[in-house]
């Protein structure tokens, strides 16, 4: 099977569903989106494939989202997808994609969803 995870090593949530898909012996695709950010295209495509809005991406407890108004109920979904590909810190992780569709793996057990 075939995998891709936008991850950040420096998550224990992320690190535990990378474990997880390295024990099913998964065909992985790893990419560390503070090192390589998507495009907000590719955003917009992840969050459509599993049925998420990007404020259901957004990292809200991380100080940015705050202090650029991200987190008030105004903040449209374009406004968070253009801070997110400005800052990709904002993006909540681990998001895991399979055949099978994306899943923001918060806890890391939701990834078995798509094995």
């Amino acid at each position: 099977m075939n995998v891709t995870i936008y991850h950040n090593p420096a998550c224990g949530t992320s690190r535990k569903t990378l474990a997880i898909l390295q024990e099913a012996d998964a065909n992985i695709t790893v990419i560390e989106y503070l090192k390589n950010p998507p495009s907000r295209e590719e955003l917009q495509r992840i969050y459509i494939r599993g049925g998420m809005t990007p404020r259901q991406g957004l990292r809200a407890k991380e100080p940015l989202a705050e202090e650029l108004g991200l987190t008030q109920p105004v903040a449209s979904d374009d406004a968070i997808l253009d801070a997110m590909v400005r800052h990709p810190i904002l993006i909540n992780r681990p998001l895991v994609e399979t055949d099978k569709g994306v899943r923001l793996c918060r806890p890391q057990e939701l990834v078995r969803e798509l094995l």
